[in-house]
């Protein structure tokens, strides 16, 4: 199988390219910086700067479109929130307009999107049938981001999106930002600590993605995280205890919203979110308990 990805030098992607090279699966990942794809996602896997690199009698297969600069690195000035909206939306229409033009077309296009989709939901359980509850900024950028790689659908291609919860990996992600604080007796929850966590190993993230392509009949939204959610103040205290440190310094709300502005709504709100699509469909996940999850990251962190 002939599969393109964007954003495969991310974590996500990093670990795709590593289970289908396994697989025997040829990969073209789509970069801005295509001499270090291999470096980052293995040999054997190439790297394009623009798609018509890719020939038009080149058979492609699936496409994997998980490209986005990171929502929560920087506090979301103008300019940030453009650079988020074209790193997904406007990147995704040139991924579209480039599907049009071919001639042979993928079966299947896997696009990223997040719980955030739905917005901060509060106490409310969120199902794939859930509408948003409360379109902020990053709810808004998810709905656009969705709205446009279904359009692949009048394409005759097959569309599934996966919207994400907190990936918890050793190599990268929200862990890794967590990793030093905690450490260092720092970490506890954050404002009431009572706001929703939806979280997802990073092996199930994977697997399910690999699931979902392999399914002929799996389309529209997946939400990829585990079948328990947890609240932050759990996250903290299971966190501390992966890592053998204290968890009982909260993060005021207050400072938050001062120094990071409208993105602390991300870290102040929350989805209870459940995969109920993808228990459907028969995916099993290998974590289900957050504290087994971080267990076995916990030695690599």
């Amino acid at each position: 199988m002939h599969i393109l990805l964007t954003g495969g030098t991310g974590l996500i992607g990093r670990h795709l390219c590593q289970l289908w090279r396994g697989q025997g699966h040829r990969l073209s990942v789509w970069s801005r910086t295509p001499d270090e794809v291999a470096k980052h996602c293995g040999p054997g896997v190439r790297g394009v700067a623009r798609l018509d690199e890719i020939a038009a009698d080149d058979p492609l297969d699936a496409v994997v479109n998980l490209a986005g600069a990171p929502i929560a690195d920087r506090p979301w000035t103008a300019a940030r929130r453009s650079l988020l909206w074209a790193s997904r939306i406007t990147l995704t229409e040139q991924l579209l307009a480039w599907l049009e033009s071919r001639e042979q077309r993928p079966g299947v296009l896997i696009s990223g999107s997040a719980v955030g989709w739905y917005g901060d939901s509060g106490e409310r359980e969120l199902t794939e049938a859930s509408p948003p509850v409360k379109e902020d900024f990053a709810s808004q950028l998810c709905i656009a981001w969705e709205e446009t790689a279904s359009r692949a659908e009048a394409l005759g291609i097959r569309v599934v999106l996966v919207r994400t919860g907190l990936v918890l990996a050793s190599d990268g992600g929200f862990l890794s930002r967590l990793r030093l604080p905690f450490r260092l007796g720092l970490g506890g929850p954050l404002g009431n600590g009572r706001q929703w966590m939806p979280w997802i190993h990073i092996e199930d993230q994977i697997a399910l993605i690999d699931f979902l392509l392999q399914h002929n009949e799996a389309s529209g939204p997946y939400n990829a995280c585990a079948p328990e959610p947890a609240r932050n103040r759990e996250f903290a205290r299971c966190l501390g205890r992966a890592l053998h440190r204290p968890a009982l310094l909260p993060m005021p709300a207050l400072l938050l919203k001062v120094g990071l502005g409208e993105l602390s709504t991300l870290l102040l709100g929350g989805q209870r979110a459940r995969p109920v699509r993808l228990l459907a469909a028969g995916f099993t996940f290998r974590f289900n308990d957050l504290q087994s999850a971080l267990d076995n990251l916990s030695s690599r962190l």
